[in-house]
């Protein structure tokens, strides 16, 4: 259950953030909503996940994927300019995430 909740964490803080974006400084009601929402599951489910798994692992996934989430859709939804540096650094943090998850033995 725990890497359920750790994509549930994740999905909940892309959430939030895409819709913090759109609601402009909290000046729009609907996507303010929308990113309390987000920000509420991300860390109720976050906080279910580090019941299981470090803390260090947890938070690196959880920021590494939420991140490399979050720029795409900046980049898709908002017309956001990747340069190659940022697709490096998006291919860094992805290609971390995975060293972790297939190599590391603090993952459980």
């Amino acid at each position: 259950m725990p890497w359920l909740y750790l994509f549930f964490a994740i999905t909940g803080e892309i959430i939030g953030t895409t819709a913090l974006k759109a609601s402009d400084g909290f000046t729009r009601l609907a996507p303010s909503l929308m990113a309390i929402m987000g920000y509420g599951v991300a860390f109720y489910f976050l906080a279910l996940v580090l019941r299981s798994i470090p803390l260090g692992i947890t938070y690196a996934i959880w920021s590494g994927v939420g991140v490399a989430a979050v720029t795409l859709i900046g980049w898709w939804l908002y017309g956001q300019r990747l340069d190659w540096a940022a697709l490096v650094g998006i291919g860094l943090i992805v290609a971390g995430v995975l060293v972790l998850n297939l190599w590391s033995g603090a993952v459980q």
